[in-house]
């Protein structure tokens, strides 16, 4: 089996070397991307178990910052994702009935079809070999007999990393909400938040276009509001009239797009943090969801997979052995998580705490919500925190207090459980 490969067997990390990559999404066609161009005699082959063109999700975001890391990584496929992309620089919420509007950084979105299309194709022109409807079985699977390298970058539910999940230490927290990914018609020229409160609870949704065409909308509720509303019962049909009905003044009208079995029971889910304790095994290495997942709500899934083929790549490229690559890849990408897995934590409990700031007035709620990545912020009365926050702004001591607390709240915390 690859996976069983030890150090003495594997090829020094210079040499051109044959790479089997298990997964066609951004972090394994843009890793194939990467290390075709710091050797073009590296034989890659990308397997992807689905057809060509067909994906879950609908768009993704990202930010500026990235769009640089790209471009350094490959000029040709970042020029092809920007121009590809739309952008925002406001945040609009209806909260009730009151619309609210924060003024921010300029976001990106692009559909996630779009994107796979146009880095698979870069990858073919560079020479991978990209193999659709190719599904990989698990590490004694045939195609990776004889791999120098295999990256699993096969997803949250990685059927090579399941194959030794031991070994890797992996872990998976379930969130408490139900959520549901969907499309609209509506173009939202802005990241638009809606918080409607119904007879069961609150239920709100989070929207943002990625093309001239559609937009993407993620509607999360508690499990009170799901039950209560019916729609754990609903079909997707019926969940998406609910839905329309619910979010009218934020869709103008528009309509929501599930799947085509529209006659199904709607998919909703629970989102599920993984984690793992290494990051490699022999000559087997995991990359983006199959190492790692956090929480949508701080939307930075694709970035954080695609920044990890960047490191992978740069490991690869240092004068080492397989080995010391792959373990430097890991403790990199390990500690740089750290910071975006705790505001991903903190991000979904402020959303599984929400009815605790929704007695604020909308403009206060919408500013605590830019805030809910703070390890302080549950701890705090959220009238108290909102003007303490607004004082900060101002006064540079308040400031620097602010930050002093937040690590030390965040250790007493967790100290205690």
């Amino acid at each position: 089996m690859p996976s069983n490969r030890t150090v003495s067997d594997t090829v020094p990390v210079g040499a051109h070397v044959k790479l089997a990559i298990v997964g066609g999404g951004p972090a394994g066609l843009y890793l194939s991307i990467l290390l075709k161009r710091q050797d073009p005699a590296h034989e890659i082959a990308v397997y992807e178990r689905n057809p060509e063109g067909s994906t879950y999700g609908w768009g993704v975001t990202y930010w500026a910052g990235l769009l640089d890391k790209l471009r350094a990584g490959d000029p040709e496929s970042a020029a092809a994702v920007a121009e590809a992309s739309v952008t925002w620089t406001d945040g609009v919420a209806i909260v009730r009935d009151e619309r609210t509007v924060h003024r921010g950084d300029a976001g990106f979105g692009i559909g996630r079809r779009r994107m796979l299309a146009l880095l698979a194709d870069r990858a073919g022109e560079l020479g991978v070999r990209v193999e659709f409807e190719h599904d990989i079985a698990g590490p004694d699977a045939p195609e990776l007999a004889g791999a120098d390298l295999v990256v699993a970058a096969d997803g949250v539910n990685s059927v090579l990393r399941e194959a030794h999940a031991e070994h890797f230490g992996s872990a998976v927290t379930s969130g408490r909400n139900p959520y549901i990914w969907l499309g609209t018609t509506k173009v939202f020229d802005s990241f638009s938040f809606a918080f409607k409160e119904t007879e069961h609870g609150w239920i709100w949704c989070y929207a943002y276009g990625f093309s001239g065409e559609r937009s993407t909308c993620v509607v999360e509720c508690s499990p009170g509001t799901w039950t209560g509303l019916g729609l754990d019962t609903l079909g997707e049909a019926d969940s998406l009239r609910l839905l329309e009905k619910l979010f009218h003044d934020l869709l103008d009208g528009h309509e929501l797009i599930g799947r085509d079995r529209a006659d199904d029971a709607a998919q909703w889910l629970t989102f599920r943090t993984l984690t793992n304790r290494v990051w490699h095994r022999g000559n087997l290495v995991l990359l983006g969801d199959a190492a790692h997942t956090t929480h949508y709500s701080i939307g930075a899934g694709t970035t954080l997979a695609l920044e990890d083929a960047l490191a992978l790549a740069a490991a690869l490229r240092a004068p080492t052995d397989l080995d010391t690559a792959l373990t430097t890849y890991g403790k990199r990408r390990r500690a740089e998580l750290v910071s975006a897995q705790s505001a991903a934590r903190y991000s979904a409990q402020w959303y599984e705490n929400l009815p605790r700031y929704m007695r604020l007035e909308p403009a206060q709620m919408f500013a605590l919500l830019g805030q809910r990545h703070s390890p302080l912020l549950p701890h705090i009365p959220p009238q108290l925190y909102y003007r303490i926050d607004r004082a900060a702004g101002q006064l540079e001591p308040l400031r620097r207090l602010k930050r002093w607390l937040g690590p030390r709240v965040a250790r007493a915390v967790h100290g205690r459980r």
